[in-house]
């Protein structure tokens, strides 16, 4: 019977506007307030400030709606629960995973998952790795693809694969018949790189950081396709996993020595939620795949 007054209560509190709230879940003002009244009225507390512009959590109001958003994720746990199936005659699940991965590794995963499960629906969501934790923590997703430097206390990663990223440039750049080159050739490279929210760039720029090497970077995309766009049409080069250039015609990569820049991947979810059986088995199918791998790739 509480459900729908905690819901009206959650998204007040995620709105901070009565009007807005209203507008949201398809109901009248008149309404959302007499059940938050009534809530209200039931818990012995106030849980909302409506004396200001905005409409803000009270201090019972930020306790109680830790507790209410952890309660409704329960039920909806229990409820996909209560249907899962075990022999993956149906079932859905939730994947997110950080852009670069999205562009090599997770085809090959999706595409022995489906062909072994093709009744198990599939949502998969490309979004940087902060993002990723968030939404695994509130339950919106089952399972994330990021890497090893995971934030969130709420987040329980697996190691899944360990790769190295190479100087990816265009077929036609000088360099592109190289094999290998010495780090610091890189400060005389043009480059253009991912932004500053991936991932992949924390990373790139704390390795130069760590090996003092300074390239002049003219560009920069806040999407994977694009960086690779302008590194097959132009003269500038970019750090990416050498399985992309592999993967795509008109690239080329060149392996960095003495010191490679490895990264780890990893499998995240929320630690202690409840794995469907859709979950468990890609995680299992993923798992497999990258120990399959020699859980390394190297370019």
């Amino acid at each position: 019977m509480l459900l729908r007054p905690i819901h009206y209560f959650l998204a007040v509190a995620e709105h901070r506007s009565f009007t807005r709230a209203a507008a949201a879940l398809h109901v009248s003002q008149p309404a959302l307030s007499q059940q938050i009244r009534q809530l209200e009225e039931m818990l012995e507390a106030r849980l909302f400030d409506r004396t200001g512009r905005a409409t803000r959590l009270t201090d019972a109001g930020h306790v109680y709606f830790k507790h209410a958003r952890k309660a409704l994720q329960d039920l909806e746990e229990g409820r996909r629960a209560i249907h899962d199936v075990g022999d993956l005659s149906r079932g859905s699940l939730r994947l997110a995973v950080t852009p670069t991965f999205a562009s090599y590794l997770v085809g090959p995963l999706v595409e022995r998952f489906h062909a072994r499960h093709p009744n198990v629906s599939l949502i998969l969501r490309e979004m940087p790795q902060e993002r990723i934790e968030a939404l695994l923590a509130d339950d919106e997703y089952d399972v994330g693809i990021g890497f090893e430097e995971v934030r969130s206390p709420e987040i329980a990663s697996q190691r899944l694969l360990v790769e190295t990223l190479a100087l990816v440039v265009g077929s036609r750049h000088p360099l592109a018949g190289r094999r290998r080159m010495p780090l610091k050739a890189l400060d005389t490279e043009s480059l253009v790189l991912l932004t500053a929210e991936f991932a992949t760039r924390e990373q790139i720029d704390r390795y130069c950081r760590r090996h003092g090497l300074r390239p002049r970077v003219l560009m920069e995309a806040n999407s994977l396709g694009a960086v690779i766009e302008i590194v097959r049409r132009t003269s500038l080069s970019t750090l990416l996993p050498a399985t992309i250039a592999g993967d795509r015609d008109g690239l080329a990569s060149i392996a960095l020595a003495p010191s490679l820049l490895e990264r780890t991947a990893v499998l995240m979810q929320r630690r202690g939620a409840y794995q469907t059986a859709a979950a468990r088995e890609f995680v299992r199918l993923a798992l497999e795949h990258g120990e399959g791998g020699g859980g390394r790739k190297r370019g």
